[in-house]
């Protein structure tokens, strides 16, 4: 059996030119690396800064992870894509194009005889009472009909614009213990979860919790952290390349 690894947070789109392209190695990197030996990946939100994804239109600049993913797909490996406030207006793309299992919300999988929960962990903290109320308009599917109105490129412009603003707003918000994310996954864990993952706060935490572990995998932009999962055994690790 082989392994499970996952990511979160790379938010791929939101710098310049340069800042991007290095990152998409990176990223590209680690894909290659563990396609070695992986039989799961999971991206537990916000691959993208902004994905709008458009009945016949997907965002521009993206071509080489998608083809990556498509590869990892085609190799044999179950690739799984948890959506976050980023990256909220999937459609079927990843699901009919590439064969990637889509998660709209947050799930359970039972994962070498482990108990795990994913959650992306946005509307969670007690501070993002403001999110939780814009998360219902932006995933209202009347909204997301309203806007698919606008042109491609007027409604992908925008939605960039907003997640940029979104991210920095996030990034610089203090998550003490007195959190909802770590409140949230004690519950879970206090009702039988082995493992807790999540990402949004871009801060990488390994937290044992009584029989269970709570695990946020940071991100992609600074941290460059990841979560493997060997056997029985979960480790929150930083990809050097």
């Amino acid at each position: 059996m082989g392994k499970v690894y996952f990511i979160s947070d790379a938010h791929l789109g939101l710098g310049n030119r340069k800042e991007e392209r290095e990152k998409e190695e990176r990223l590209m990197a680690f894909l290659d690396q563990v396609k070695k030996d992986a039989s799961q990946i999971f991206i537990v939100g916000d691959l993208f800064d902004a994905w709008i994804e458009y009945r016949t239109v997907i965002p521009k600049g993206f071509h080489r992870i998608l083809a990556k993913l498509d590869e990892l797909v085609s190799a044999g490996i179950t690739v799984h894509y948890l959506v976050g406030n980023h990256d909220c207006w999937v459609r079927d793309y990843f699901r009919e194009e590439i064969g990637i299992q889509t998660h709209t919300s947050e799930f359970e999988i039972l994962l070498n005889g482990k108990k795990v929960f994913l959650h992306h962990g946005d509307g969670l903290s007690s501070k993002d009472t403001g999110y939780k109320i814009l998360k219902k308009i932006v995933r209202n599917r009347f909204a997301i009909w309203l806007y698919s109105w606008l042109h491609p490129d007027l409604g992908i412009r925008l939605a960039r614009s907003s997640s940029k603003t979104s991210r920095q707003y996030t990034a610089g918000k203090h998550y003490g213990e007195e959190d909802g994310m770590l409140n949230f996954a004690k519950g879970k864990i206090e009702s039988g979860y082995d493992i807790v993952i999540m990402g949004h706060h871009h801060k990488p935490v390994y937290e044992q919790i009584g029989n269970g572990i709570y695990l946020n995998l940071g991100d992609w932009i600074s941290s460059n952290t990841y979560a493997e999962l060997d056997g029985v055994q979960i480790a929150l690790k930083e990809w050097k390349q």
